[in-house]
This record gives structure tokens, C-alpha cells and sequence, in this order.
């Protein structure tokens, strides 16, 4: 069996194991990459990040002709299968594979597929289609992603019940669904959902939607959920799921039963650790096979690292792709090594979310003197002009240095304009004030404008 000698070897060739790969092939290591599926970009591209976003801006342009009155000269609302409208994410997933394989082949990192399993701390067994190959590496990042966690009591291979993988596949468009867990992937299926026409349950094990985001943020995505037609069930449990040839009956702890045409379980992730030997170097997972990882990104064995999903938190693409950049700076020593703890939040629902930074019941509860300046889309000129009147932008800043201290964004385009924020949150020193915002001439008629609205608005509030 031929055995290779690397500099790095990186298991998995999503985000973070593009992320790594990269940053030590230029700086001159001998790179390899291995990876168990036919093609790269890991499950951002295949199954979560790529194809969902693609998803939803169909389904959100469908939205948009359906409401918008100048197009009733052409006919009444058009509505689109489900399959129909993924054939869009499909295209746009050929073009990530593309891309991504030429960045490889650019930076002559060598590409194996097959599945990754230690044999010591220093090699490992990768077993392919009808080949086995030896790599021995002095430095391991394992970056294996993660997939959704499957509670071993639902039949997941019954036609009709489908987790964020599988969901994918579906061949119609059901009338009726159920979808179990209404965190970031739940929340945002049911929007996609909703905007085909179709009447979702989201069922939520908690006691509000994402309740690490800022309260009125959550209590707009609420709303505008329910507004859309999704009916949100909170504190709820499931008791069995049980599908038959017409559909699936969801029983909850609480006695209630709900019948759809089709069931979505979106309720938390597990690591995939668990074909990768690693009781063969003595590193063990914990229940949702995660690895932990210390402020580099390294593993109880120093010489091997963790990054992306399989270390937990956030479990966001932009973020696997900086951890995995990390600890490759970490292995080559160069000046860009930063332990990644300031990540915004992106979340596609429609309209979409993002914020950065601490919420209100945050600085509350730590008794920062904060305050608090708004502006609403619907007094936005641009806003006004592309008919997405619906959203806001908050900015939270200290009451006395008008630090900001945190950005709040709910409407179309939130994940692009809480990036201006994010810039002045990291200046240093007066760099990072509210006066900022104040002082600066924004382009009109801009959607970034809203932090001059909102900056003024906030000034209002202290004098």
C-alpha cells in the first residue's frame, strides 16, 4: 500500500478545510486534502449554506412578482413547484464545485477521496472506491463538518419524512408540512415553505424563535412568520412521528396531534467524528461528536487540529472558513492567527436577519448605560423605491462614549448592511463611536443610509 508524506493533511474539503488547505499551500507546505463525497465544498455546498440561500431567493422573487401590482398586467400569481424552483440552487452549486476544485488543482494541494480513519497520530488509512492510500502528515486539521442529528426513534427512510439533508430530494410540493425545531434551519425552511404556498407548522421545543437574538428582532421574526401563514407552536415535544402512504401524524407530549402531507425534523447537528478512529490517538468526541479545540484550534494531540462545524459553535460557513484559515496560521506561525469569536449572524428567513455584537437584554443584564437608535425601512427612500418596506435597523451604543456596542438589522438585505457596523464595532479608541454615522455623507437613495437615520435618531435620545 503506497504511502504519502505531507507537510498538512486536512480531512474534509468544506469551508474550514478549504480554509486551511489554502492558507498552508502558499505559504510553500505539501498539502493534501481528503474528502469522502464525489466533489468538494463540503455540506455548505451541497446541502446547507448554498442550496438553501439559492432556494430562498427564488422562492423570495416568486414572492415579490406575486405582490407587486405592476405585474398584474402580465396575469394573475404564478406558483412554483418545489423541484422547479430548486433547479436554480443546482446550478449555482455546479458553480461552487467548479470553482472550488480549480482552487485546489491552482495551489497543487493533492486531492484524495475516500474516508479518513487514524491509524497512529501521524497517519492516516484513506480507503476509496478500490484504493487504500497511507498518508503520514506532521500536522492533521480535522475538518469533517457536521450533519443533522437523527433521534433513532423517527423513520427517516419512510418517503414522506425528511431532515435539512434529504429535504433536498423532495420530488413534489406538499400541501401541508411539519417541521420539528425552529432554530436558524427551521425558521428559515418554513419562510421558504410558506412563500411556495404551502401551510407549515413549526413546531419549537423552546419558548421563543432563536432567543439568542435580540428580543424585538425575534419578536418581528415571529410576526412576519405568522403573517406568511406558519403557525408556531412553542414549548412543544415531540412524543413519535409515524408516517403511512397519505402523510405523517406528529404526536406531541402534550397529547396534540397534527397530520401533514410531509414532516421536516430540523432539530440540532452532530459532528462527524464517528468514522474517523479516534480512539486509535486517543481523542474522544462528546455526545454530539464534537472534538474541543483550545484557543488554536488544537486538539488534546497538539499536532492536530479542529475546525468548523465538528468543534460546535457557531456552525456558520463564514466562520469554519476563518477557523480553518486559523489554524493553519497557527501550524505555519504566519502574522493573521486570530481565535474567531467575532462572528455576525446571517440568517435567511424572509426577511432576512443579521446582528453583531451584544443584544439589549445582554447589556440589561450586565447594567451597561446603553441606548438606543433606530431607523424603519418604510422611511427609507430605497426601501420605498424596491417595495421592501418591511424591517429595521437598530444600533445599541453606549450612553456616555456613544461606543457602539451592538447592530441589530431585520429586512431585506440584513446580512449585507450589518457589515457597515461590524467595520466601526472594530475600530479603536473615538474610531468606534456612534458620531461616526453622524458624520458621514451615505449615498442617497442607499439602504446603508439607515445608519445615518438611525445614528440621529439615537442622538435624539440623549440629549
Amino acid at each position: 500500500m503506497a504511502e504519502h508524506h505531507y507537510d498538512v493533511v486536512v480531512i474534509g474539503a468544506g469551508p474550514s478545510g478549504e480554509g486551511a488547505a489554502m492558507n498552508a499551500a502558499k505559504h510553500g507546505k505539501r498539502v493534501a486534502i481528503v474528502e469522502d463525497k464525489p466533489t468538494v465544498g463540503g455540506n455548505c455546498t451541497h446541502w446547507g449554506t448554498i442550496p438553501s440561500k439559492a432556494l430562498r431567493h427564488s422562492v423570495k422573487q416568486i414572492i415579490t412578482f406575486n405582490t407587486n401590482v405592476m405585474f398584474r398586467d402580465i396575469g394573475e400569481p404564478r406558483w412554483f413547484s418545489f423541484p422547479r424552483v430548486l433547479q436554480n440552487a443546482e446550478k449555482v452549486m455546479g458553480k461552487q464545485v467548479k470553482l472550488r476544485t480549480e482552487f485546489y488543482a491552482r495551489n497543487r494541494v493533492d486531492l484524495f477521496n475516500g474516508r479518513a480513519s487514524f491509524l497512529d497520530e501521524h497517519r492516516l488509512e484513506v480507503r476509496g472506491g478500490k484504493s487504500e492510500e497511507i498518508l503520514n502528515a506532521k500536522t492533521i486539521v480535522i475538518a469533517t463538518g457536521s450533519r443533522p442529528y437523527l433521534p433513532p426513534d423517527v423513520n427517516f427512510r419512510h418517503h414522506r419524512i425528511y431532515n435539512s439533508d434529504s429535504i433536498l430530494k423532495l420530488s413534489h410540493t406538499p400541501r401541508t408540512l411539519i417541521i420539528y425545531g425552529a432554530g436558524v434551519i427551521g425558521s428559515e425552511y418554513a419562510s421558504i415553505f410558506a412563500g411556495l404556498g404551502v401551510k407549515v407548522d413549526l413546531i419549537n421545543p423552546g419558548s421563543r424563535l432563536l432567543s439568542f437574538l435580540d428580543d424585538e428582532i425575534s419578536d418581528a421574526l415571529s410576526y412576519h412568520l405568522r403573517n406568511s401563514g406558519v403557525l408556531v407552536r412553542h414549548n412543544e415535544q415531540y412524543e413519535s412521528v409515524e408516517g403511512d402512504d397519505h402523510g405523517v401524524v406528529l404526536t406531541l407530549q402534550s397529547g396534540k396531534k397534527i397530520r401533514a402531507d410531509a414532516f421536516l425534523w430540523c432539530n440540532g447537528r452532530a459532528g462527524n467524528t464517528d468514522k474517523l478512529a479516534l480512539d486509535n490517538i486517543g481523542l474522544e468526541p462528546n455526545g454530539r461528536g464534537q472534538l474541543s479545540v483550545d484557543k488554536h484550534y488544537r486538539t488534546a494531540v497538539p499536532h492536530i487540529y479542529a475546525a468548523g462545524d465538528v468543534i460546535g459553535w457557531p456552525s456558520l460557513a463564514s466562520a469554519a472558513y476563518d477557523q480553518g484559515r486559523s489554524a493553519s496560521s497557527d501550524v505555519i506561525g504566519d502574522e493573521y492567527f486570530r481565535f474567531v469569536t467575532d462572528v455576525p449572524t446571517g440568517i435567511y428567513t424572509i426577511p432576512e436577519i443579521s446582528s453583531v455584537g451584544k443584544t439589549e437584554r445582554e447589556l440589561t443584564e450586565a447594567k451597561v448605560p446603553y441606548e438606543v437608535g433606530q431607523a424603519f425601512f418604510k422611511d427609507l427612500a430605497r426601501a420605498q423605491i424596491t417595495g421592501e418596506a418591511v424591517g429595521m435597523l437598530k444600533i445599541l451604543f453606549h450612553r456616555e462614549t456613544r461606543q457602539i456596542l451592538g447592530i441589530h438589522c431585520f429586512g431585506d438585505q440584513a446580512a449585507e448592511i450589518v457589515h457597515i457596523g461590524q467595520a466601526i464595532m472594530n475600530q479603536e479608541g473615538e474610531a468606534n463611536s456612534l458620531n461616526y454615522f453622524i458624520n458621514t455623507t451615505f449615498n442617497y437613495p442607499t439602504m446603508a443610509e439607515a445608519y445615518r437615520v438611525a445614528a440621529l435618531n439615537g442622538l435624539n435620545r440623549i440629549f
